[in-house]
């Protein structure tokens, strides 16, 4: 049975490429990007459906749910891969802080808004993080958008941690009903994620040696395909962090329901859900 597989940020990157390994392989992909022209090109070359939506705008992230449950009986898989790392701290138009808000607080209003619908589906939910998020963040509850202290890096290394820890939360609540949630690391790509940031990521992506050091965009949607294509609890555990395919340790913080539970409870109250 072909599968309906939603994948953000699909404009380009790995997104990109893993839309075009999975329509290969005859499944119906759903592309959603924020650049329209972009979007519509890759969407034409692949000849599958497209849906533009700004993830630092909420209302869009609305907009983009009610169309695809508007569209789509089911939808198999829901690939959160929309992402960036950015400069100095700006806020949305929703008064947010656009890295906390663009990782993380964006796919999960928009998993939420579907939420029936992937439960009915049996869908796998992925969740595209990073290494990051072991690596950089300064992780505060009370202080998740960085009003206090705030660098670039932190603020992408705690949106990966977020991510992780949506995803552990998300099997919690929801994997006795169906969803099954799962993240991974893609590797460290050879693309243009980091161009609207500044300092050492605006060096690291698109610096002269970025692209003989780096994962080809091919290779990490290649990771992003294996789990969409693979069965919960057979080829990969619910809940569970992923790098190259494998198990992988992530930062420790990810491992205690108490923080994923507040987490969710005050990314709940900022975009307006219930608990």
């Amino acid at each position: 049975m072909t599968r309906t597989i939603v994948i953000t940020g699909a404009s380009d990157g790995i997104g990109a490429a893993s839309a075009k390994q999975l329509t290969q392989v005859g499944e119906e992909v759903v592309v959603v990007g924020r650049n329209p022209d972009k979007t519509a090109r890759v969407a034409r070359s692949l000849g599958v459906d497209s849906f533009v939506a700004d993830f630092s705008d909420l209302a869009q992230v609305r907009e983009l749910a009610a169309s695809l449950l508007e569209k789509y009986p089911r939808i198999d898989v829901l690939a959160n891969n929309a992402g960036g790392v950015f400069g100095e701290r700006t806020l949305t138009k929703d008064g947010y802080e656009t890295t906390f808000q663009v990782n993380h607080l964006a796919p999960f209003l928009l998993t939420n808004l579907l939420r029936e619908r992937l439960i009915e589906s049996d869908a796998s939910v992925i969740q595209t993080s990073s290494a990051a998020a072991k690596l950089f963040p300064r992780f505060d509850l009370n202080d998740l958008q960085g009003e206090r202290r705030y660098s670039s890096t932190a603020a992408y290394g705690n949106a990966k941690l977020a991510n992780v820890l949506f995803t552990k939360e998300l099997n919690r609540r929801f994997g006795d009903q169906g969803v099954s949630a799962v993240a991974f690391h893609p590797g460290v790509i050879a693309s243009n994620f980091g161009s609207s940031s500044d300092g050492p990521w605006k060096f690291l992506y698109g610096g002269p040696l970025a692209k003989s050091l780096m994962t080809s965009t091919a290779v990490g949607g290649a990771r992003l395909t294996w789990l969409a294509l693979g069965k919960p609890g057979v080829d990969w555990e619910r809940g569970g962090f992923y790098s190259n395919n494998k198990p992988a340790k992530t930062n420790r913080i990810a491992d205690d329901p108490a923080v994923a539970k507040v987490l969710w409870e005050r990314s709940a109250a900022l975009v307006g859900l219930d608990d």
